[in-house]
């Protein structure tokens, strides 16, 4: 319930109650009363009493003469006189605090109204209040004294708390309880006051009793002097207890954050005995409080840091520092090492005032540790736990550093590259690749000797660096070591995996005066290795880092070759071994550079499959052919139309989008898809059978025929043949050449062509080139041949005049150069 409303009505009852008792009294008052005696009183009162104030050591309340004269008047003038006195003291006391009228106004009503009801009290239960003075001391006596006290108190308290409490809007009993509780103590003083200065009166007169006033006085003064003097030692004795509590209690909050401490701490003398440790502490290097504290920080410091502690420690007794902060290695109870943050500062004992180090030492072993593993990550391989270039560089040049210093300080660097790993990654998972790349370094790690670097510096290639070797046949012989340990079978997840490598080796002895160059010309050694077939190694020679720069600088030309319409497609035409008629021809590029004419396809179409320019180039000539044979099926139509053969490398033929772009070049050029025959090698169906199988299957909903290019060469299983749905096998030209008599390749012919007639698939012979291999191939059944002997590859403009001679069906139309036409799809092989 909010009572700030009724603050205000309270208070303009109270004056207009006070106001109401004030004048009934005034009426009452009899003149005599009105006497000398009533005028002392009030004229004391309002002079002397209102600024004479005693406040009581301890407790929270005063003593006011004011209460003292209120009585007195009450006792020898009567109790109407003794209300407007009340209201007087009322008015005097609110004069000390405030000028504001209401608040005079409201005092002077609540004093009266208190002693109105004092009044009505006492002459209720006592009589005519003027006997009381008269009264011996005895119970009555003292009664009289309490029951003016407390009526007076009481009624004058209780209005007090019922503004009080209205105006702060708290509970009555509370706000009585905290503010005016012990205010009775004046109220009893000052009544009993008045009945002994009454009681004296009575004795020895009115005007004796004004003689003695100077004595009162110097009392009440001397009184006041010991009350002060006893509030200053009351004062100084909380302060004194205050501040050894504040001590104590300080005290025991650092013993307790001494104690209880996440980090270590101690107390450590001068000599370096543990004079006091915490909890943390011992649980930081093991041993009980007993145990630290009969032995001494030198005792369990690591032998490594104890030079340094001493010394900072001197430095620290001789003031030269306020203190330090150091990483400290101490010996745990169980014998390992504890890494911790130290920290020292000097203080002083505020007795003996020796010399004392506060030691905090938090444990950092783990973020040590840490620390140490980051290095560790930053310069190793993650899955083998080799080291990594950055490390195989640093030690690379201080290898080169020695060979500076040192003239027969030879050593040498192997770069290792494994062959068809990416065949085990594609056909057993990216798991089975880590296990064999970890199985390899462990291996390589047992070919070389303890001085050795071995890194890997990602995928499939490591490194090795050979120091202190006597001769660069050592190097070739340790290389030697390493193809021997890798070609034996590993056994990882269940599978049997074979691998091999590729090594380049790269001598010191070239001289070299960067890590990165030695390194760069034994990665050209392994890919010179790999090139010529892979599972050997090769030592770096100059001529392999010539042939190197004009392998980058053809790259670079091939990139600009098809901006440049330097790349263009010939024809070599596909013959019927029976009636030598054209049944279609194979598209393959040529690229005339403009600096070393003729590049042979062998040369650069490696090149583009390994850059994947093969994509684009292979869009461009796949388009380039079906714009040619739609042109020659309009000019030149026969039964069965022509065809058009274009290789497919193994690059393009894992294209996703594949199909799409061969939809769209037939859908562009309006070239009956039947009419387009793809090549493709027995690798490429061999990498992987199921998804080789379904683009196969795609390819030949679209109509496209499918041809297996160089057959016989590859590793492809007759077994899993029929599984293709292919429609034509071409036979090597190695087999077609060296066909003699009944030997072993005109039986490897003979086998192809039965393999070929059970599975209902048509079959061409390359590389012809006698009438001997014609008449023997048409003796085994082939049907069909491409070669020298008919027609080397040719121009556009050449092939048709071909077509005229072999068949001429009407005027030669004129000739439209299409090599301008630069398209993006797929490409062929064996160019």
């Amino acid at each position: 319930m909010n009572k700030k409303p009724y603050a205000k009505p309270f208070v303009i009852l109270n004056i207009a109650l006070g106001a109401g008792i004030i004048a009934f009294c005034a009426y009452r008052l009899e003149t005599p009363q009105l006497d000398v005696r009533f005028l002392v009183l009030f004229l004391l009162m309002v002079f002397v009493g209102a600024r004479l104030v005693i406040h009581i050591p301890t407790i929270k309340s005063e003593i006011t003469v004011n209460d003292s004269f209120v009585f007195l008047t009450m006792l020898f003038c009567g109790g109407e006189a003794a209300i407007l006195v009340a209201a007087a003291a009322g008015v005097c006391s609110s004069l000390r605090v405030t000028k504001k009228i209401q608040v005079h106004l409201f005092n002077a009503s609540m004093m009266a109204c208190s002693t109105f009801l004092t009044v009505i009290t006492l002459r209720k239960f006592l009589g005519p209040i003027e006997n009381l003075a008269k009264l011996n001391v005895s119970a009555t006596f003292v009664g009289a004294i309490a029951l003016m006290a407390m009526v007076q108190y009481l009624s004058n308290s209780g209005l007090a708390t019922l503004y009080t409490g209205c105006k702060l809007n708290q509970p009555f009993w509370s706000t009585w309880r905290t503010c005016y509780l012990w205010s009775s103590v004046t109220y009893l003083v000052g009544a009993s006051a008045a009945f002994a200065i009454a009681k004296l009166i009575s004795l020895i007169g009115f005007y004796g009793a004004i003689a003695t006033t100077p004595i009162i006085a110097i009392v009440y003064l001397t009184y006041k002097t010991y009350l002060k003097n006893v509030e200053v030692s009351l004062t100084q004795a909380e302060n004194a207890q205050k501040h050894a509590a504040i001590l104590q209690e300080s005290e025991e909050r650092f013993r307790s954050a001494f104690d209880y401490a996440a980090i270590g701490m101690a107390l450590v003398s001068q000599e370096g005995h543990w004079l006091q440790v915490n909890r943390s502490l011992c649980n930081i290097i093991g041993y009980s409080e007993e145990e630290l504290l009969s032995t001494d920080i030198q005792s369990v410091t690591h032998p490594d840091d104890l030079t340094d502690l001493l010394v900072q420690q001197s430095r620290l007794k001789q003031e030269i520092i306020p203190g330090y902060q150091t990483e400290q290695r101490y010996i745990h109870k169980r014998g390992h090492e504890v890494w911790t943050q130290l920290s020292v500062s000097r203080v002083r004992d505020p007795e003996t005032h020796s010399l004392r180090f506060i030691f905090q030492i938090q444990d950092i072993t783990d973020r040590k540790r840490a620390e140490e593993r980051l290095v560790h990550d930053a310069f190793h391989d993650g899955l083998t736990g080799l080291p990594n270039r950055a490390l195989f560089i640093d030690h690379l040049k201080l290898a080169m550093a020695r060979r500076r210093k040192q003239e027969y300080a030879l050593f040498s660097v192997l770069f290792l590259d494994l062959d068809r790993f990416k065949v085990v990654n594609d056909s057993l998972g990216h798991l089975v690749g880590d296990q064999l790349l970890i199985a390899v370094a462990s291996k390589l790690q047992t070919c070389l000797r303890p001085g050795d670097t071995i890194a890997r510096l990602g995928g499939d290639e490591f490194t090795v660096l050979l120091e202190d070797i006597k001769s660069n046949s050592e190097a070739v012989y340790i290389a030697e070591r390493i193809q021997r340990e890798l070609a034996l079978a590993f056994e990882l997840d269940g599978r049997t995996v074979f691998a091999s490598a590729s090594i380049g080796i790269a001598p010191s002895t070239t001289g070299y005066e960067r890590p990165e160059e030695i390194l760069r010309d034994a990665d050209t050694a392994m890919y010179y290795a790999k090139s010529r077939g892979g599972n050997r190694h090769e030592v770096f020679d100059k001529s392999m880092h010539v042939r190197a720069v004009k392998l980058m600088q053809m790259q670079t030309d091939l990139r600009e070759a098809i901006d440049r319409n330097e790349l263009v497609v010939e024809y070599q035409p596909i013959v019927s071994l029976e009636t030598f008629r054209i049944m279609g021809f194979e598209a393959l590029v040529r690229w005339r550079h403009p600096e070393h004419g003729l590049i042979s396809p062998g040369q650069f179409i490696p090149i583009a499959e390994d850059t994947g320019l093969i994509i684009p180039i292979g869009q461009w000539i796949l388009r380039q052919a079906c714009v040619q044979l739609r042109q020659w099926q309009n000019l030149y139509p026969a039964e069965p139309r022509l065809t058009m053969s274009v290789n497919l490398s193994g690059k393009q033929f894992a294209e996703p989008d594949l199909i799409e772009g061969i939809e769209r070049v037939l859908a562009e050029t309006k070239l009956d898809p039947r009419s387009l025959w793809l090549e493709i090698t027995e690798s490429v169906v061999v990498e992987n059978v199921e998804a080789a199988s379904e683009i196969c299957k795609r390819l030949r909903r679209l109509g496209v025929g499918l041809s297996i290019d160089d057959f016989g060469t590859g590793y492809s299983s007759l077994s899993s043949l029929h599984s293709f749905p292919i429609s034509t096998l071409k036979i090597d030209g190695s087999f077609v050449s060296r066909m003699n008599g009944d030997n072993e390749n005109t039986e490897i012919i003979r086998t192809i062509m039965s393999l070929a007639g059970n599975l209902s698939m048509e079959v061409i012979a390359e590389g012809v080139e006698t009438l001997e291999q014609v008449t023997k191939l048409r003796t085994l059944g082939c049907e069909k041949g491409q070669g020298y002997f008919f027609s080397r590859s040719l121009a556009a403009r050449d092939a048709e005049n071909l077509l005229i001679e072999t068949a001429p069906l009407g005027p030669i139309p004129e000739y439209s150069d299409m090599t301008s036409e630069r398209q993006i799809v797929l490409a062929g092989r064996s160019f």
